[in-house]
């Protein structure tokens, strides 16, 4: 089976969409999400989408499922707040390392299975390691500016707990996404290189930012250009943006990193922006119409879909892109 370093000099490989979008649609109800085994946890749970790898597995298993169908080549865990930090939320920091590994068995099972039925289409689990709900270069707090809630060292060790067992679940790549702080993904990337380094792994790694507002910078303040800077010292597989925006909307910051970066570009953007009630109207075929642009001026290597993506918005991606040649490396991979 050729690697994935292999298959991104060939073609263009198509990213997953949204969990979240997707599990919204079973309507889980607060019992839903404790299962039995945590019936009595004597905290709410409901919204902890990572818990559903446990207590409702199979539906995670389906979501994956519909996504490979829909011609996805990689699929992302369900682990985005797999993080103890994250986790505290519900108190279940001690659950950290059992969420993170499940998770990344469920989409690797599947995986396989797509694999052995298309050996010439080998499918991929992309470890999601989201952004914590903490920022580590800015404080929370207005009224005192040198305060920060989280310390780096702290990142640190939550984001070496969710890759070990990311990795022994069974995930394929890395994929330290949606970054709002780059310092936050500093202290991820700082994580996987000490693991890399202790287990002499090679597992790919996936760094992709979100750009928040239309000045074009990401939360903590960066241009597109910066953020690509301020994590190119770490070997990566592609470098790209998801969430926040749109695809059009994000075309200008994917055309300056895919002009100064040797490595892959990816990108998953929403469906659109966000209407007055948090929903995403954009349909697959204006998402695809829009994305369109990416692959005529060469832009990137791996594309998929963020918030408001469905399977249907990532068939039409994948029936797009089969037409297109991938952005040409100047970085082996």
């Amino acid at each position: 089976m050729k690697s994935i370093e292999e298959i991104l000099q060939e073609r263009i490989l198509v990213l997953d969409g949204a969990m979240g979008t997707m599990l919204q649609r079973y309507k889980f109800q607060e019992k839903d999400f404790r299962g039995n085994r945590f019936k009595d946890w004597e905290h709410p749970l409901q919204g902890n989408n990572d818990l559903l790898s446990l207590t409702q597995p199979e539906a995670i298993a389906e979501v994956h499922r519909k996504y490979f169908a829909a011609g996805a080549d990689i699929v992302e865990t369900n682990t985005f707040s797999g993080t103890t930090i994250a986790m505290a939320d519900y108190h279940m920091e001690e659950l950290v390392y059992e969420l993170n590994y499940e998770s990344a068995k469920i989409a690797k099972k599947v995986a396989d299975e797509f694999t052995a039925k298309e050996p010439h289409k080998p499918r991929f689990v992309a470890g999601s390691i989201g952004p914590t709900n903490k920022t580590a270069s800015m404080s929370p707090d207005v009224n005192d500016p040198g305060f920060r809630a989280v310390s780096f060292d702290e990142l640190r060790i939550a984001y070496k707990e969710q890759v070990e067992a990311l990795l022994d679940g069974g995930s394929d790549i890395l994929l330290v996404e949606t970054i709002f702080d780059t310092l936050n993904a500093k202290a991820a990337l700082f994580a996987i290189e000490e693991v890399k380094e202790e287990r002499n792994s090679t597992v790919p790694v996936m760094v992709s930012g979100t750009i928040t507002d239309a000045s074009g910078r990401t939360l903590s303040g960066q241009t597109a250009e910066a953020f690509l800077i301020s994590i190119s010292h770490i070997s990566i597989l592609t470098v790209g943006f998801n969430c926040a925006l749109g695809a059009k909307q994000l075309t200008p910051h994917l055309e300056v990193i895919s002009s100064k970066t040797g490595y892959g570009v990816s990108a998953h953007p929403n469906a659109g922006l966000p209407n007055a009630f948090g929903e995403y109207d954009e349909t697959p075929e204006q998402m695809a119409d829009q994305i369109k642009e990416y692959v005529e001026k060469g832009l990137i290597n791996i594309v998929g879909g963020c918030c408001g993506t469905t399977p249907e918005h990532i068939e039409a991606i994948a029936d797009l892109v089969k037409e297109y040649k991938p952005r040409k490396l100047a970085i082996p991979v």
